[in-house]
């Protein structure tokens, strides 16, 4: 840990390829910003990014990253975690990645409260492949794939990682900068799975979501004086489908996490010489 390093410091030598006023841009210079004032540094910081316009944000980030495979990035950064406990992990992925093809991921990696904090950039639609609804898409919403709307209700990610048992539930506004970092930056104090939903408009097929949508309708929970540790405070917020909200929702102070939990404190990526006795005989069981 340095109390040197900026958050410029996290930005690689590669420029983005983002559309211009992507709302990835204010996302990822949030993440940087949190990372570098909770006294994190590139060498100690891994980040794995999923499939999607947010997938390419590991290539954009100055520190140890990996691509992953489709909805399998908090895999990843599970394993991360658990080989190396004292390092920070932050994941970052799409409405799509996360909340299609990667639900099943994410309800697990947040029932299992590990320590690392995963950022969604969500923009309620699918970007990179030219603009088909997303699983946060509104019912109505048309696109070339969805003519008439998708008519079906979008997904609630935040009450969705409330029912896996959540112990950090946020969301932010790529726009708002200075909120935005703030909140992500107590995803990353947060002692367990912090988990910060963004709002991150697509300004190329996405022109219902907008920025000035968000500006117009956002609720933010600071000024609303809502209680985070209030579980039935944030039940209720979390279920508001008539507002957009900002903050925090829900955060368990009492939070403990997966590594703590099972005993894993010390460095377990080094592998030891020769195999275990009969590893072959396991490994040939299944090939």
């Amino acid at each position: 840990m340095s109390s040197d390093v900026r958050f410029t410091d996290f930005k690689s030598d590669k420029q983005p390829t983002w559309c211009p006023g992507c709302g990835d841009f204010g996302t990822m210079n949030g993440m940087m910003k949190a990372l570098a004032e909770t006294g994190n540094d590139p060498d100690n910081t891994f980040v794995v990014a999923g499939i999607g316009c947010s997938g390419k944000i590991g290539t954009y980030m100055h520190s140890y990253a990996l691509h992953g495979v489709h909805g399998r990035a908090l895999p990843v950064g599970t394993g991360v975690k658990m080989a190396r406990p004292d390092i920070e992990v932050m994941v970052a992925g799409g409405d799509g990645d996360g909340y299609s093809i990667g639900a099943g991921h994410f309800v697990h990696a947040v029932r299992r409260n590990v320590d690392m904090t995963y950022v969604v950039m969500d923009n309620r639609i699918y970007g990179l492949t030219k603009g088909q609804a997303s699983p946060t898409s509104r019912s109505d919403f048309e696109t070339s794939t969805t003519p008439e709307g998708s008519k079906q209700p979008p997904v609630n990610p935040l009450a969705l990682a409330l029912a896996s048992g959540a112990s950090f539930i946020a969301q932010s506004f790529s726009s708002d900068a200075l909120r935005h970092q703030e909140i992500v930056q107590k995803a990353v104090e947060h002692d367990g799975f912090g988990f910060v939903n963004v709002f991150s408009p697509c300004v190329t097929f996405n022109d219902v979501d907008t920025y000035d949508y968000f500006r117009d309708n956002l609720v933010d929970l600071k000024e609303e004086g809502h209680d985070p540790t209030d579980y039935e405070a944030a039940k209720q917020v979390i279920l508001d489908s008539d507002k957009e909200y900002q903050g925090v929702m829900y955060q368990d102070e009492n939070s403990v996490p997966y590594h703590e939990q099972h005993g894993v404190t010390e460095d377990m990526s080094e592998i030891p010489e020769g195999a275990p006795d009969d590893a072959m005989d396991l490994v040939r069981e299944f090939y």
